[in-house]
C-alpha cells in the first residue's frame, strides 16, 4: 500500500485497526511512533547496485490506554512527514514489537489495515547459481504418462 492509499482510506474511517498477519488485533491503545523515509542502498549477491525506498510507520504498544489514535491524527502525521521529510508516494512498510522488531507490508480489507507478512528472495538468481525450482510432479502424474516406474512396468 502507497502512502497515496493509506491517506484516502484514513478520511472515510472513524477508528483505524491493524491485524496481524495470524488474526489478532494490535491492541488499540497503540501509537505510531515513526512516519519516515527509509533509504537502502546496497548490493546483491550478483554485484548489482541497488537502492530502495520505503515510508515506514512504527506501531508501539504503551501502557497508555486512556488514549486511541484516531484517522485524523495519523493522517495529520504523515501528510507532515510528507512535507518536512519530502517523502514521496512510496510503499508503506511497518514495524511493530514481537520477539524483535518485525516488518511488514501493508494491505487494506474494508475495516482493518492489515500487517501482511514480508519474505527474504535472492535478487540475482540468474548471477549467483541458485537452479530454478522445476515443477514437481506427482506419482500419480508420472503413471499416467506412462512412466517406466509404473506399477506394472517390471522395473522395481
Amino acid at each position: 500500500m502507497k502512502l497515496s492509499e493509506i491517506k484516502s482510506k484514513l478520511r472515510s474511517l472513524e477508528t483505524i485497526a491493524f491485524q496481524l498477519p495470524n488474526g489478532t488485533l494490535v491492541p488499540n491503545h497503540f501509537h505510531v511512533t515513526e512516519v519516515g523515509k527509509i533509504t537502502k542502498n546496497f548490493i546483491d549477491c550478483g554485484g548489482t547496485v541497488r537502492s530502495e525506498n520505503v515510508a515506514n510507520f512504527q506501531l508501539w504498544e504503551a501502557d497508555d490506554y486512556d488514549h486511541r489514535l484516531h484517522p485524523e491524527k495519523l493522517l495529520s502525521i504523515i501528510e507532515l512527514s510528507e512535507k518536512v521529510l519530502n517523502i514521496e508516494d512510496l510503499e508503506i512498510e511497518v514495524e511493530y514489537q514481537s520477539d524483535t522488531i518485525g516488518k511488514y507490508g501493508l494491505d487494506f480489507d474494508g475495516t482493518n489495515f492489515l500487517l501482511t507478512s514480508k519474505l527474504t528472495d535472492c535478487l540475482a538468481k540468474d548471477k549467483c547459481g541458485i537452479p530454478e525450482q522445476k515443477p514437481k510432479l506427482k506419482l500419480s502424474e508420472l503413471s499416467q504418462e506412462g512412466s517406466c516406474c509404473g506399477p506394472d512396468s517390471g522395473c522395481c
